[in-house]
């Protein structure tokens, strides 16, 4: 009888710790309210372009 009880003890044990494993979690839920960030690659971009919209305004200027 206390072999039965120790095998099933054991038993439960097993299937307890087996069933709390498990692999990494996956990946968190994307935020809602996270926008883009400008960097700097668009800052040279809108300067060009203002730069060269100036230009063309000086050119047909003269």
């Amino acid at each position: 009888m206390k072999n039965i009880l120790k095998l099933l003890t054991f038993g439960i044990l097993l299937i307890l710790s087996i069933n709390g494993l498990s692999a990494q979690p996956g990946p968190p839920d994307p935020p809602d309210d996270n926008p883009v960030p400008i960097t700097g690659i668009e800052y040279l971009i809108a300067a060009g372009a203002a730069f060269g919209a100036k230009k063309l305004y000086d050119k047909k200027k003269k």
